[in-house]
């Protein structure tokens, strides 16, 4: 059974909706072995804490074993995790120590953490060998704890280079140090605008070609890159053209579909934010790729591309309170709070719509308790329901 809702729309009126049934996708599965797929994980506050931005660690770590037991990989400590919008790096330095020890007692865990220079102030620029020591910082860190690294844009950087030079003398000084290959993360201005820039070019066309010279010169300590511009016909040229030890790991939340099944000259692996919200799904669509069923991948994933597309909307940096809201609806957090207040950033209507788009693409696990804690929503915007079961 599930309650009939009455959800706002954003003409004003409300709208009769009563979900379907339950997600049909199992809870437990072994990784794929067709493509590497890491999800980018969210956090959970602890809503009685003194201190604002203490984790709840038991349901963070939950989480990440939810995560796991899909046979998804965590990407640790990046932005979907509120990195540099809440979660500061002495708080990601526990959450990676943390994550890295629940990793380590599963042996089919696979996990990268982000590492990037945000123990640095934003507010003014900073010699280039600050920020290369404040890489190096984490970097260390993540490796003495025993983990692989996610090597982050830095807004620092963003906000310090003048030219492809400089970012190739920052890169360069930490990729020679590095113990293993990492992977490299562009991120969009689209998802942080003080990455406005990147690589020393506002063209992003000219971007591209700087990243690949510094790609191609370091090669052998790139396991490969992750592009988030939301451009699936950039993502394409730039991985055809990538060196061939380097792989392309799709960030793009709205294309991820046709870019991880690619054509005959190659595909993308997987590191997205939508993967926390989808997991369920991401899981069931890699295993049916994995056994040749390309029509089942399809379908399963194009019912969750309306929903990426709506968590993702623009501002698409405030995408983070979509992944925690539905990870409350579905149970795995009681309280839908988030680190800085996030929570906030969307409206009711967007949330409402999401509530939907969830339930349409199957990912919904009680759809009755879902829909309780939706009603209890509408109920403290003063959005009276009728109340009735059916």
């Amino acid at each position: 059974m599930s309650r009939k809702l009455f959800l706002p729309q954003a003409d004003g009126s409300l709208q009769a909706y009563q979900t379907g049934a339950a997600s049909p996708y199992a809870t437990q599965a072994s990784p794929s072995h067709s493509r590497i797929a890491y999800a980018a994980a969210h956090v959970v506050l602890d809503t009685q804490s003194s201190r604002p931005e203490q984790l709840d660690w038991e349901a963070t770590l939950a989480y990440r074993h939810h995560l796991w037991s899909l046979g998804l990989g965590v990407a640790e400590a990046m932005d979907t995790a509120q990195r540099g919008m809440g979660l500061d790096w002495a708080t990601a330095q526990e959450l990676i120590r943390r994550s890295l020890a629940e990793a380590h007692s599963r042996p089919d865990a696979r996990i990268a953490c982000g590492a990037g220079t945000d123990q640095l102030p934003v507010t003014t620029s900073h010699p280039l060998a600050a920020i290369q020591r404040a890489y190096e910082e984490q970097c260390a860190f993540i490796e003495n704890a025993g983990g692989r690294i996610i090597l982050m844009a830095s807004r620092a950087l963003a906000a310090s280079a003048r030219s492809l030079d400089d970012y190739m003398q920052v890169y360069g000084g930490i990729l020679t140090q590095v113990k293993a290959p990492v992977i490299i993360h562009w991120l969009g201005a689209m998802f942080d605008p003080a990455l406005n820039g990147y690589w020393g070019a506002q063209d992003l066309t000219q971007a591209m070609e700087n990243c690949l010279i510094l790609l191609t010169r370091y090669a052998d300590k790139i396991d490969g890159i992750k592009i988030s511009l939301l451009d699936a016909e950039r993502e394409i040229t730039m991985r055809r053209r990538l060196p061939a030890s380097i792989k392309m790991y799709t960030g793009d939340d709205f294309n991820y579909p046709d870019l991880m099944l690619g054509d005959e000259q190659g595909y993308s692996h997987a590191l997205l934010g939508i993967f926390d919200a989808i997991a369920p799904a991401a899981s069931a669509a890699l295993h049916a790729l994995d056994h040749g069923d390309i029509e089942s991948y399809n379908a399963i994933l194009a019912s969750t591309v309306p929903l990426a597309r709506h968590i993702f909307q623009a501002p698409t940096y405030h995408y983070k309170a979509g992944i925690v809201f539905l990870a409350y609806l579905n149970g795995h957090q009681q309280h839908f709070r988030m680190v800085g207040g996030m929570e906030n950033s969307r409206s009711l209507e967007h949330l409402a719509r999401l509530f939907v788009l969830a339930d349409q693409a199957k990912l919904l696990i009680d759809p009755e308790l879902a829909s309780k804690r939706m009603q209890q929503l509408l109920a403290a915007a003063g959005i009276a329901q009728e109340g009735r079961i059916f």
